[in-house]
C-alpha cells in the first residue's frame, strides 16, 4: 500500500490482508473473460443490460500478424512468446 517496511516490522498489517481478502472475494466472484460479477451477468433481468464497444489494441493486431506469419512459414505457435515493443511510428 506504499508503506516502507522497517526492520522488525511485518510485510503484511491486518488492513493489508483485509483488502487482499477482499480482492480475492471480488475477483472469485467474476467472470474470467469479461471480470464482470457473475451474480449480475448471469442476472436474467440483465439480458439486455451490457453495451459492447470493439476497440483495437495494435500492439496485439501486431503481435497477432507476427504469429500467423510465422505459422503460415510452419512454425509451431506452442510455447512461443511474442516480444512486443513501441517503434514511436
Amino acid at each position: 500500500m506504499g508503506r516502507v517496511v522497517q526492520p522488525g516490522e511485518p510485510l503484511w498489517l491486518p488492513e493489508d490482508r483485509a483488502w487482499a481478502f477482499a480482492l480475492l472475494e471480488v475477483e472469485a466472484d467474476a467472470c474470467p473473460e469479461c471480470r464482470q460479477p457473475w451474480g449480475e451477468a448471469t442476472d436474467r433481468d440483465n439480458e439486455f443490460g451490457y453495451r459492447a464497444e470493439l476497440i483495437r489494441c495494435h500492439a496485439c493486431t501486431t503481435s497477432a500478424k507476427a504469429v500467423r506469419a510465422y505459422q503460415d512459414k510452419g512454425g509451431a505457435a506452442e510455447g512461443l512468446h511474442v516480444h512486443i515493443e513501441r517503434t514511436g511510428g
